[in-house]
């Protein structure tokens, strides 16, 4: 696993062994440790008094808590298990893959994990495979603070676009072993929501020397073995086609759920940009695209926000250019595995709370992202932070990184403005087409060509 990893930017924990870790407690002892006047957390911690009352052998309850946590890193942070160990005395062991992999592991080895981050356009594939469990709305302490861009699909009470797999769409089951999506909200969610963003082109503003103002830019023969492309087919499709729409060659009914007649028009313009030597290289790792970047051999390229970050804490010009056809989205969520049972399902849901009750979302908001429940992040964050991070304002200090990194110097203000500005300017999220396999071939075959 390289050191950054998608939207990470941070130093990441390496995986371990997988094992199994069978959970033989029963809801019965925390009930009956609850019933004592003993919290959960001191039961979770293996209160001595708790492990007697409840029958457990003294040995097993001394035993630590570890949760096995899969995901592609976008969340994944020394720092953030760290603190949740501190705060809780379990223990987080990452689980670093690629969003491919997250894909099949929940589907083929589900008890391999026992909290998932996986992103809302991956669900029309995993939720039928019957493998997650639908989350429950009553042990989710912050459920009705879950940020309505997510849930309803607006911001400051205005609707914002929704092509492709919107988390609204996605967001609740009709029961809790349902593998059918509710259109209305139901005591049961596919994914709490953790991080989300609004994506755009990242530029090099000082090698270009003109203003970049259409997603068009990324496929204009100006810029020829100097672009580069996101190699995910799902993602890097949808980008194409930002661009194509852009420059007029193509009007998509939904850019996240092609026809086959949209897609074969999208690699057969891509296919021509490439033989044309349009594009320097196609790239899957973040640190693949800070590279590119910073050398100054791509100048405008597909890129993730704490790419552009990481660009700019090495002292290189780089710009998460807002456009005027606006962001494509993406959303992530802690999903559970169906066998998660006794402690162990208790200590995810307690991992989950905690992580919502604001210093893991104000921690991730200064990488760039924004937090599932804003308002407990902002208790984290100075208000000059939250300013520049959210209100769009310029910022009164310097802004550092998590890590203590200088991102940007008093004064400058957040690429696309305020919260309410990038995400109320989202024209498409990240999908999954119902010509899924269809589209995968035919860029393949584009990538080959």
């Amino acid at each position: 696993m390289n050191a950054f990893d998608k939207q990470s930017g941070k130093q990441q924990i390496g995986t371990t062994p997988d094992h199994d870790t069978a959970d033989t407690a029963s809801a019965s002892a925390t009930d009956m440790a609850a019933g004592k006047g003993l919290s959960r957390r001191t039961f979770l911690k293996g209160a001595v008094a708790a492990a007697g009352i409840a029958g457990f052998p003294y040995v097993h309850a001394q035993e630590k808590i570890t949760l096995r946590y899969l995901g592609t890193a976008v969340n994944q942070s020394a720092d953030i298990a760290k603190k949740f160990k501190e705060d809780t005395g379990i223990e987080i062991q990452y689980i670093p893959v690629t969003t491919d992999d997250v894909a099949k592991r929940i589907i083929t080895q589900p008890n391999s994990f026992d909290i998932v981050d996986t992103e809302y356009f991956a669900l029309k594939k995993l939720i039928p495979a019957g493998t997650l469990t639908g989350m429950d709305v009553k042990r989710i302490k912050l459920a009705d603070k879950i940020t309505p861009v997510l849930t309803r699909g607006e911001v400051d009470g205005k609707k914002i676009g929704d092509q492709g797999t919107a988390p609204k769409k996605v967001m609740f089951l009709t029961g809790e072993k349902s593998t059918q999506f509710s259109s209305t909200p139901t005591q049961w969610m596919t994914l709490i929501p953790t991080t989300y963003n609004a994506d755009t082109l990242g530029i090099r503003p000082d090698l270009i020397k003109r203003p970049i103002t259409s997603w068009a830019e990324l496929l204009n023969p100006e810029f020829k073995g100097r672009a580069a492309l996101l190699n995910i087919p799902a993602i890097g499709i949808m980008d194409s086609a930002m661009a194509i729409e852009a420059m007029g060659k193509v009007k998509y009914g939904d850019k996240g759920n092609m026809t086959k007649a949209e897609i074969d028009q999208t690699i057969k313009i891509l296919i021509e940009a490439k033989r044309a030597g349009q594009f320097r290289a196609f790239w899957k790792d973040f640190n693949e695209s800070v590279n590119l970047m910073a050398s100054g051999e791509v100048v405008i390229q597909s890129m993730w926000s704490p790419a552009v970050t990481k660009v700019r804490t090495m002292g290189v010009a780089c710009t998460f250019q807002p456009l005027k056809e606006g962001y494509r989205s993406w959303a992530s969520g802690f999903g559970l595995p169906r066998s998660l049972q006794g402690r162990k399902l208790d200590a995810a849901y307690e991992f989950i709370n905690w992580f919502q009750d604001g210093w893991a979302g104000a921690y991730l908001m200064r990488q760039g992202y924004y937090a599932g429940v804003l308002e407990t992040a902002r208790t984290h964050m100075e208000p000059y932070e939250w300013d520049y991070w959210i209100e769009g304002k310029p910022a009164t200090q310097d802004i550092k990184a998590p890590d203590g990194q200088l991102l940007e110097k008093a004064g400058t203000v957040r690429d696309g403005g305020s919260y309410v500005q990038r995400m109320g300017a989202i024209a498409c999220w990240n999908a999954v087409m119902d010509e899924n396999i269809y589209m995968v071939q035919k860029w393949n075959e584009f990538i080959a060509a």
